[in-house]
């Protein structure tokens, strides 16, 4: 049964099974997403991707055992916190606080989370959490992208010749307006490209081989005014949101499958 933890009762806590009840936890943001979309765009997502979650894992597994966490709406935002409306924790206070959150979790007896990650700016904050909530409680940390930006179904959305889509462009703009439209004012997108790193072979905002973190001030428009975006927004529609919110769900189903069923190996400790 998937169910919502805010809304159990004590009680009703008392008799989940916490031992094999998966809760889900979603990361959003409060950041700048160009001049089109609203800044708590990830947010936004971080409520929208669960409820997409339980209707495609309740066709594959009726009792299905998850709880739906509250979802935080502040994250690790750094490259974006020059941008007006940006708000960010230092990754230092950002770890603590989720941290704190999973060891409140264990005291009750839970064994695994799933941190459903709404923005990528969170997940170098979350790859070491899941080490250390293992280590120190020995309960399994999953981590989740919300967005299936590689699929093939997902690519497609996206205008021709929009190559730079990133960051507050035309995927994540569609998502938004397939939430609510009228939180999007497309007469006023720009498009943003990584002037910084055009031409480069090598060295990426991406990662790779060579890269560097960027700032949302390497995005800039053809005139060379910082975006913080990448791609052009103009292109998005809700139906395209639809598109990119039903498949990325379906894309964790399998994922979450695994996780539901996933036992480790009972071993010795090799400290004697």
């Amino acid at each position: 049964m998937i169910q919502y933890y805010r809304e159990l009762t004590r009680l009703e806590m008392e008799k989940i099974d916490r031992e094999h009840t998966i809760v889900l936890i979603p990361l959003g943001a409060l950041e700048q997403h160009g001049n089109q979309a609203p800044l708590g765009t990830d947010g936004l997502i971080a409520d929208t991707m669960p409820r997409y979650l339980k209707e495609e894992l309740l066709a594959a597994d009726p009792d299905f055992p998850m709880l739906i966490f509250p979802s935080i709406p502040i994250g690790l935002s750094t490259e974006h916190k020059n941008f007006c409306g940006s708000i960010t924790f230092k990754p230092d206070t950002y770890y603590h606080m989720l941290y704190d959150i999973g060891a409140s979790l264990a005291r009750h007896g839970f064994k695994k989370l799933a941190f459903l990650v709404c923005h990528g700016g969170n997940t170098p904050v979350v790859q070491v959490l899941s080490r250390e909530l293992r280590s120190d409680f020995g309960i399994l940390a999953f981590i989740l992208s919300s967005g299936a930006f590689g699929h093939p179904d997902v690519k497609a959305t996206v205008s021709p010749g929009n190559v730079w889509d990133f960051h507050g462009g035309e995927m994540e703009t569609s998502m938004v307006m397939a939430i609510d439209p009228s939180l999007v004012k497309l007469d006023t997108a720009q498009a943003g490209i990584p002037a910084a790193f055009a031409g480069n072979q090598s060295l990426s905002p991406f990662g790779g081989s060579v890269s560097i973190n960027w700032m949302g001030e390497d995005w800039q428009t053809e005139e060379g005014k910082p975006i913080g975006i990448g791609g052009d927004p103009s292109g998005a529609t809700a139906e395209k949101g639809e598109i990119i919110l039903r498949t990325s769900a379906k894309a964790l189903v399998q994922g979450l499958l695994e996780i539901r069923d996933f036992k480790l190996p009972c071993h010795d400790s090799p400290v004697k």
